[in-house]
């Protein structure tokens, strides 16, 4: 079985999606979002700047605009996943790929919510650090030990080894500091504009639901294994419930990996820019075949690794 999985904030980078957009399927995503939004978002993916691009409230559409841009090469290539799942924002991905809503309402949703996110916590008051070669029970204590400097966390469980915490920036530091003397081999503090996945966003998730409820959403038609609790959401009751609860609650990945592997998955396909999740798979399920797609000259690697996966079955 192969799987299709949605990159999130951080993948993004000026030029993404510009060889896409040579391809008609491609293009008409880029000129629906532009259109939709009422904004020149395929030209900020294209030639930025960055420093636009990385504001939230682009950022957020944009990746979705290119992860939907590709999804739709492959569609239209007659390459389908039999699950899929997106890191954070990259759920919303999975979503419009599953057929739970559709792309003009997740890119109107989507720029609202990194809006949210963004305003959820004053500049310079957040910050999101990852801690590399600790166990999660090792960054828990962490977190704990530092709590009486504020709200802190773990926002990313990634890999195993890769945890992201998030919090109150001196929370965030104090936790940095626990994590070290516990054993932690490396930690690296993100440049990130908010503290995402942590309970200082539960004032952008009070924002979020209730448009999210009001979406026009039907069952997935491909299950999307969910980041809140790496379960396949097979309705659309429980695919908003999902969503609903992400903005505040941790990114489960490592979990929704095995989850997908134990489901029979051994092929995946990054799809939209970047390589971090083809990379975080790698180090969860290291048997695991793997390439991504974010450009037309991908597809001959992503169609071998689909007819091989459709072989194993046969």
């Amino acid at each position: 079985m192969i799987a299709f999985l949605f990159p999130g904030q951080g993948s993004q980078r000026v030029g993404m999606g510009r060889a896409l957009a040579a391809l008609p399927e491609c293009r008409a995503v880029f000129d629906e979002a532009d259109d939709v939004l009422g904004l020149p978002l395929s030209r900020l993916c294209f030639e930025g700047p960055d420093e636009d691009l990385r504001l939230t409230e682009n950022t957020q559409p944009a990746i979705l605009t290119v992860s939907i841009a590709a999804a739709r090469l492959l569609a239209a290539r007659g390459i389908r996943p039999d699950y899929v799942a997106g890191h954070s924002l990259g759920e919303y991905s999975a979503h419009v790929t599953a057929g739970t809503f559709s792309f003009a309402d997740a890119v109107r949703i989507v720029r609202r919510r990194g809006r949210y996110m963004q305003e959820a916590v004053p500049p310079g008051e957040g910050a999101m650090a990852a801690i590399l070669g600790a166990d999660a029970a090792a960054v828990a204590r962490a977190c704990e030990e530092a709590a009486d400097a504020g709200p802190v966390s773990a926002a990313n469980l990634n890999a195993p080894g890769q945890i992201v915490i998030a919090g109150a920036r001196d929370a965030v530091a104090k936790a940095a500091e626990r994590a070290r003397a516990l054993g932690a081999k490396r930690v690296v503090l993100l440049p990130v504009s908010a503290p995402f996945h942590c309970a200082l966003m539960r004032p952008a998730q009070a924002r979020l639901e209730p448009e999210l409820r009001a979406l026009t959403a039907v069952d997935p038609g491909i299950p999307v294994v969910a980041n809140i609790d790496a379960e396949p959401k097979t309705s659309a009751a429980a695919a908003i419930d999902a969503l609903v609860a992400q903005v505040s609650a941790p990114v489960r990945w490592d979990d929704v990996v095995r989850r997908l592997a134990s489901a029979g998955v051994r092929a995946y396909v990054e799809v939209g820019p970047g390589t971090v999740l083809s990379g975080l798979v790698r180090k969860i399920d290291r048997e695991a075949r793997v390439t991504n797609l974010e450009a037309p000259d991908q597809l001959a690697a992503v169609e071998a690794l689909a007819a091989a996966a459709r072989g194993a079955l046969s």
